[in-house]
């Protein structure tokens, strides 16, 4: 299993709507992509604006080739993307 790990950061004031998008987002495109096994998603206490985004693919690939190059892919970032304040740092870990 390989836990994808996106610190993102959203503008100021849009915590309500990103928070509502993201788990509209995760839940009905992500869930359906291939190797998905599930999610987390922790809000900042000393800067609220930044989340954590966790989520458990079956292979690297599943989420690198299989969801990341898929029209899934647009749609997602089409739900969350507007709320970005940069682009979202994403690495992949394993379970030793």
């Amino acid at each position: 299993m390989i836990h994808e790990l996106a610190d993102i950061q959203i503008r100021p004031g849009t915590q309500a709507e990103f928070e509502a998008a993201i788990a509209h987002g995760v839940n009905t495109v992500i869930a359906q992509a291939q190797g998905f096994e599930g999610y987390e998603i922790r809000k900042g206490i000393e800067a609220p604006e930044r989340y954590l985004l966790m989520i458990r693919w079956t292979t690297l690939e599943d989420h690198t080739v299989g969801f990341r190059q898929s029209e899934a892919f647009a749609q997602w970032r089409a739900i969350v993307g507007p709320y970005f304040a940069q682009p979202p740092v994403v690495l992949h870990f394993t379970t030793l």
